[in-house]
């Protein structure tokens, strides 16, 4: 049976920039990816956004890696030519009762080190977004966009300068703990069985059923699934905005934000719903709800102007009814210490802010890998 030093399991941008800071560490790597090519699902389907980390419980691994991603991300993205752009972002507030929740927003992401957010009055946000309309606004200049399959391929292509390895079609059928290390079956053409060293499971929307396929992992460690599908809508004539735009008070069902593209694409969503697994159907009656939802801080928006977009899924760890600021939707990362098995990390409700904090989740687990021995 080959043994492999290193496995990580799930070729998404969480599950790459591990790989990329194990092989960078002088590890032996082997990614897994089940699908056909890399970040099909969670990576592929989300708004692309670089967030500030200003909307975090405070000491949360979310706001932690956020903010750090954040640097680093710009910082690699601006040295490898990969296309991005830190465009900013207005939090507004549409009614007086709303100015509270900008406060909230200020206070979560001064708890992180987020110092450059400034509250501003109506005349200003309407300065900034001539078509917005609000009683006032919270900026955060740090916020911005990126091209998530550039960076994917770019983590890809490091990983593998550095020795790793990618197996696509690749389905982690059973794993059990030996005392030479975790043999993993494998699917794929041939089915295979290697055993390794360590097995990193960044498998995102596939982490839970991958945890519970690993013999003696205790059930009470693995969290609820919730598939929390997200609808966006485009806008059908160019954009007449500069910069993000999200209503305060996020925790409704329909989160209409204005998202933007590198191409200048304006996009509207995600709405927040709930599916059962893992299914991509958009849903067309959710437009009714979004027009008045868009209208309330984008009285501009015509009849007829939104067109179907697309739709992602997030692996969250709380279901209905959880606000967003829950600890309970934090990342989950498990180690040995957590779950008892020797050469096992586990990556649970890898959400967003997962693409920002790619790179500080790359270097976190390679930290834990390396603890491990």
């Amino acid at each position: 049976m080959d043994r492999i030093d290193c496995v990580v399991i799930g070729a998404g941008v969480v599950g790459l920039a591990i790989a990329r800071s194990l092989a960078l560490a002088g590890r032996e790597v082997v990614i897994l990816e089940a699908e056909h090519a890399i970040g099909t699902h969670t990576s592929a389907r989300n708004s692309e956004v670089i967030h500030a980390g200003l909307s975090y419980a405070p000491g949360s691994l979310k706001g932690r890696l956020c903010v750090a991603g954040k640097a680093a991300l710009y910082a690699y993205c601006a040295e490898r030519g990969i296309g991005h752009r830190r465009i900013g972002k207005l939090i507004v507030a549409v009614e007086d009762a709303e100015l509270p929740e900008l406060d909230n927003y200020l206070k979560l992401g001064a708890a992180h080190g987020v110092t450059e957010l400034r509250l501003i009055g109506a005349a200003e946000a309407r300065e900034m977004e001539p078509e917005v309309a609000c009683v006032g606004a919270l900026h955060s200049p740090s916020t911005g966009i990126v091209d998530s399959h550039a960076l994917m391929l770019s983590y890809l292509g490091d990983a593998e300068r550095a020795g790793a390895a990618l197996a696509l079609h690749s389905r982690v059928l059973a794993a059990r703990p030996t005392a030479d290390g975790i043999v993993l079956d494998v699917g794929g053409a041939e089915e295979t069985s290697v055993v390794c060293g360590t097995v990193v499971n960044a498998a995102g929307l596939g982490a839970q059923a991958v945890a519970s396929r690993i013999e003696g992992m205790p059930a009470e460690r693995v969290p609820p699934l919730y598939h929390a599908i997200g609808h966006y809508f485009s806008l059908a004539r160019p954009s007449p905005f500069r910069h993000l735009v999200y209503p305060a008070g996020r925790d409704g069902a329909l989160r209409a934000h204005v998202t933007l593209d590198l191409g200048g694409q304006c996009r509207f969503g995600p709405d927040l719903g709930w599916r059962d697994g893992v299914d991509y159907g958009f849903d067309a009656s959710r437009e009714a709800a979004f027009y008045p939802a868009v209208r309330r801080y984008y009285p501009g928006l015509r009849d007829g102007e939104l067109q179907p977009g697309y739709t992602g899924i997030r692996p969250r760890l709380a279901g209905p009814g959880s606000s967003m600021h829950n600890t309970a939707t934090d990342f989950v990362i498990q180690t040995p210490r957590v779950h008892g098995i020797p050469g096992l990390v586990n990556l649970f409700g890898i959400e967003s802010p997962g693409l920002t904090a790619s790179l500080a989740l790359g270097a976190h687990v390679a930290g834990l890998v390396s603890a491990m021995g």
